[in-house]
C-alpha cells in the first residue's frame, strides 16, 4: 500500500475547507474497519486513509506548520500504513472505568506480542511497536504489523476469509471473526 505523500498533505488553511466532507468520507469507510475484540478491546485496520486523516488532524490539532515538524508527523504516521503483504491495526484496550483501566493496564503487561490473527487457518503472529513500553504495564493504544503469508495475502485479495483477530494473554483472551464488511474493506485495500 502507498504510503502517506507529502503532496497530499494540506496546510492548515486549506484543510479547514475540506475538512468536515473529508471527515465524514474516511469515518464512514473507517465504520467495517473496526473490529470488536471481546468486551475491552476494539482493533482498527489501518489504511492509507486512516493513516491520512490522522496525520491532517495532528498538524490540525497541534498548528504544526513547520516542514521539519510536518515531515516528522508524516514519517511517524506511515509507519502505521501496511505493506504489500501485511495487515496494520490500531488496537484500543478501553475500560471505562478510571481504576480498573489503570489495574488491567498493568495487568496486560506483556500483551503487546500476543496478538495475532488468522487467514483460513492460517495463524501470522503480531510484529508489536516497542516504543515507549514500560516493563510493569501495557499501554492502552499499541500499533501493531501482521506479515502475513502468500495464501492469506491471495484469501484476502479475493475477499475471502474467515479473518479472526485473537488475543491471548493469561488475563484477556479473545476471538473475533472479522465480519464481511471489513473483509471488503480489507479486499480494497489489497486492490489499491
Amino acid at each position: 500500500m502507498k504510503a502517506v505523500q507529502r503532496a497530499e498533505l494540506l496546510d492548515l488553511a486549506a484543510y479547514e475547507q475540506v475538512r468536515p466532507h473529508f471527515m465524514a468520507r474516511v469515518i464512514e469507510a473507517k465504520r467495517p474497519r473496526y473490529v470488536a475484540l471481546g468486551p475491552n478491546m476494539t482493533v482498527l485496520f489501518e489504511n492509507h486513509d486512516t493513516v491520512l486523516l490522522q496525520i491532517q488532524e495532528m498538524l490540525r490539532t497541534e498548528r504544526i506548520t513547520s516542514e521539519k515538524a510536518i515531515l516528522h508527523e508524516l514519517q511517524t504516521y506511515n509507519e502505521l500504513v501496511p505493506g504489500d503483504a501485511e495487515l496494520s491495526a490500531t488496537i484500543f484496550i478501553e475500560y471505562p472505568d478510571r481504576e480498573e483501566r489503570e489495574r488491567m493496564l498493568v495487568e496486560l503487561r506483556g500483551v503487546d506480542d500476543k496478538f495475532f490473527v488468522e487467514v483460513a487457518g492460517e495463524r501470522a503472529a503480531v510484529v508489536p511497536d516497542r516504543r515507549g513500553t514500560d516493563p510493569n504495564r501495557t499501554m492502552a493504544v499499541h500499533y501493531v504489523k501482521f506479515p502475513l503469508g502468500t495464501a492469506s495475502v491471495a484469501r484476502l485479495r479475493s475477499g475471502q476469509g474467515p479473518l479472526v483477530i485473537g488475543v491471548d494473554h493469561p488475563r484477556y483472551q479473545a476471538r473475533a471473526e472479522a465480519p464481511a464488511a471489513t473483509l471488503q474493506s480489507l479486499k480494497d485495500d489489497f486492490e489499491a
